[in-house]
């Protein structure tokens, strides 16, 4: 046999010039060309085949679109007379984090295998969906799957807080209904805050999930999935409703409702990170369904929404972190409680008033409320336009505080004006990588910013 890339004359062998083409010789994207159905036993009539042959839905990279894309769509009409799948969604290539193409020669490419062992497959794929916005390369960096993983432990840390203390707190037993829609139970005759609020943002999630997925946007899916996990249902809720537990009056409907969106955001996660999900599904009570595949994903239910308490609890948000945002920057001891007056009219009046234990405890303050025309007392303030919050901390504190800011100020100033006169620098700009450039030109938007911040915090004092 004689292999040569060019058509040879002679046998390499024996030299001789009667030479035969090998007739059974096929492209190497022959074969790719028939997986959709071959794999599921044509040309006989298998059940395989009647069942998932056309499918819906190609994925793939942008590069082999001709090689193996076209050649599917052909050799399925020629042999069973269908096209193989309607859509084809197509990605960009999988990138190092210096954005190169990952070889071999170059050394730089990542084994899925090892990074799976040490991040987690979950984590891995939420990096990935992260990473993946359409129209450009999905970068494969550690670092966002260290990030990712710490997303993973953060589902299944909440996951360990509502198992241990729903053992601890006694209450009655649960299992989630099979719904795709979710409303809160009232406690005491009333819909908490809190409760009106998370089965509102739950609504609004699955809306906009389902719409990002519909629409192949799997990077956004992923965002909120993120998103509403972590600084909905973590920061916020399970924090006031530590409150609520504490307590202990209406504790099973409190219980009811906390397990019913945590049932909820494991099915909306399940997507991007199915084997934690189906893990955690598993041990969350009796299940109509096998398996978390299988549950209703949620919806969107006009009737679940609630803009009345998503505004209330937006506002309960920026007096919580007004509070907590004026002890940092007095460089007080977040264990002391400090007193603390707001100054509102309105709504914002009331929601104080009936949310002032929640604001004290997550803020650990003592408050005062006023309206917004009193007078003020002395201390460092944080302004909004539906209310005013002055933290009330001594002369000497603030002075201080005062000192501080003016050194960062004088320090910001000089680190501004010396970036600055390294960028108008046409010797400098000539010589420098880019990539040194745009990082830079990165350092001295943040430090405009940070100096824009000190100035403002100075003024306030």
């Amino acid at each position: 046999m004689t292999v040569a890339r060019e058509t040879p004359t002679a046998c390499q062998h024996c030299a001789s010039g009667n030479l035969t083409q090998d007739t059974d010789v096929l492209d190497t994207w022959f074969s790719s060309g028939l997986w959709p159905f071959s794999t599921l036993g044509w040309p006989d009539e298998t059940e395989d085949l009647k069942r998932y042959y056309p499918t819906s839905l190609l994925i793939t990279g942008f590069d082999i679109i001709f090689f193996w894309v076209a050649r599917m769509m052909v050799m399925g009409i020629y042999c069973t007379k269908q096209v193989p799948f309607r859509q084809v969604y197509i990605h960009g290539l999988v990138r190092d984090a210096e954005r190169q193409k990952m070889s071999k020669t170059k050394g730089n490419v990542i084994d899925p295998l090892s990074v799976t062992e040490k991040y987690g497959t979950d984590a891995v794929r939420m990096s990935l969906l992260l990473a993946a916005p359409p129209g450009t390369d999905i970068i494969a960096s550690e670092d966002r799957m260290e990030a990712a993983r710490s997303f993973a432990n953060k589902i299944w840390n909440a996951a360990r807080f509502l198992f241990l203390n729903l053992e601890r707190a006694g209450a009655e037993p649960w299992s989630p209904a099979e719904q795709s829609s979710y409303r809160p139970e009232a406690i005491d005759g009333a819909v908490p805050l809190e409760d009106r609020w998370i089965f509102s943002r739950l609504n609004n999630a699955a809306a906009e999930i389902n719409k990002a997925i519909d629409s192949y946007r799997f990077h956004e899916a992923a965002q909120l999935q993120w998103h509403f996990f972590w600084d909905d249902f973590c920061d916020w809720y399970i924090e006031l409703k530590k409150l609520r537990f504490a307590d202990n009056s209406g504790l099973n409907g409190h219980w009811r409702n906390i397990l019913t969106v945590f049932d909820a955001s494991l099915r909306l996660l399940h997507p991007s990170m199915p084997f934690l999900t189906e893990e955690l599904w598993q041990r969350l009570g009796s299940h109509e369904k096998k398996s978390i595949s299988l549950a209703a994903f949620p919806q969107f239910d006009a009737a679940s929404a609630d803009p009345e308490a998503e505004r209330d609890m937006t506002s309960l948000q920026e007096l919580i972190t007004a509070a907590r945002t004026l002890r940092a920057e007095n460089k007080l001891d977040p264990k002391a409680p400090f007193d603390a007056v707001i100054y509102a009219d309105g709504f914002v009046s009331s929601l104080a008033a009936e949310q002032k234990e929640a604001i004290e405890k997550l803020a650990n303050l003592n408050l005062t409320l006023a309206p917004a025309s009193a007078e003020r007392v002395k201390g460092s303030k944080r302004s909004t336009p539906e209310f005013d919050l002055v933290l009330a901390v001594s002369a000497s504190q603030l002075d201080a505080q005062r000192d501080r800011l003016k050194k960062e100020i004088e320090q910001l100033s000089k680190v501004i004006l010396s970036s600055e006169a390294q960028l108008s620098n046409e010797s400098f700009l000539s010589k420098a990588p880019e990539k040194v450039l745009t990082t830079m030109r990165e350092k001295l938007a943040d430090y405009k910013a940070q100096l824009a911040k000190s100035q403002e915090a100075l003024h306030e004092l």
